[in-house]
């Protein structure tokens, strides 16, 4: 982290910073829309948990935090193991880590599943014949997420996966189709508003206000995201999303600019949700410990009345 940062200071002392260029109106409604879809995917996340196991959802979205945090130095992969190490050891979690893991591979289906319509559109309004390749397939991995994840409860449950461990315990925690439905909905908010941060961005960074170019940054950033290693779980975010823009024309430095920005302001974001989280714990505790520690009132009265 700090030869990270002390790069990252060496750039930029000589290089603006990308959002230097941006509108400060349009930057708060951007931070805005991400801290909203962190909400929504934390909520979506929470109800692929069985009710007996289910965490906060304050603990899912500092997991989500975590993540974004160690995605900037430690490769692709780690992130979800931070995911699962926030928000095993906050307070009150009853989910196991079996459970948290199994989540995390439904969570990752729901957003192929909620990321197709979006590629799907971008491909259709536009871009080269690579582009749109790219753009079909993250369509078509959506789609077979979606199969998947109606075919799981009905393979979970039958009386052949009933003879092995491992489907005796999946049978309970398999998430029903209306719960699953419930997830998909938060889900693919999430990603219209990152969409809408994406789109917004364009804009004020100077390339324009364009929805496909902003579907195509959000899905050639998720496409990365869900390579099993990476160099950096950030790093390789921004650049397959600068590589996708300047496939469509868009200049090297333009988006190379969109790029770290939406990361930036994504690292942002998810570290204010964390730190958030951590103090309202300690807050919390400390509140906790103040009452147990003060005497019930009246209790010194009532013991020299009785003696």
């Amino acid at each position: 982290m700090v030869v990270l940062a002390f790069l990252a200071a060496r750039h930029f002392a000589t290089s603006p910073w990308p959002l230097s260029g941006g509108q400060p109106g349009v930057l708060v409604a951007v931070c805005l829309l991400l801290l909203l879809a962190q909400g929504f995917k934390a909520w979506g996340w929470g109800r692929l948990f069985a009710a007996g196991e289910r965490p906060r959802p304050l603990a899912l979205a500092a997991g989500n935090g975590g993540a974004a945090l160690i995605g900037v130095v430690l490769p692709g992969r780690f992130d979800d193991a931070m995911r699962v190490a926030v928000v095993r050891r906050y307070p009150g979690c009853r989910a196991g880590v079996r459970a948290l893991c199994l989540s995390l591979v439904m969570l990752g289906l729901i957003d192929s599943v909620a990321l197709a319509p979006l590629a799907a559109a971008a491909a259709v309004l536009g871009g080269g014949i690579g582009v749109r390749a790219g753009l079909t397939v993250v369509a078509a991995a959506g789609i077979a997420a979606a199969g998947l994840l109606v075919a799981l409860p009905r393979l979970v449950g039958s009386n052949r996966a009933s003879r092995f461990r491992l489907g005796r315990w999946l049978n309970p925690r398999t998430t029903s189709m209306r719960r699953l439905s419930q997830a998909w909905a938060l889900v693919s908010a999430c990603w219209l508003l990152r969409a809408l941060a994406s789109f917004l961005l364009l804009g004020t960074l100077g390339v324009g206000f364009s929805f496909p170019l902003a579907l195509l940054l959000l899905c050639a950033g998720a496409a990365a995201a869900a390579v099993p290693v990476g160099l950096a779980g950030a790093a390789t975010q921004v650049g397959a999303g600068a590589a996708a823009l300047i496939a469509a024309g868009v200049g090297s430095s333009q988006a190379l600019a969109v790029t770290l920005a939406v990361g930036g302001l994504g690292v942002l974001t998810g570290a204010a949700i964390f730190l958030a989280a951590i103090v309202w714990r300690v807050g919390l505790s400390l509140a906790t410990t103040r009452i147990a520690a003060c005497p019930p009132q009246g209790g010194g009265t009532s013991a020299r009345s009785g003696s």
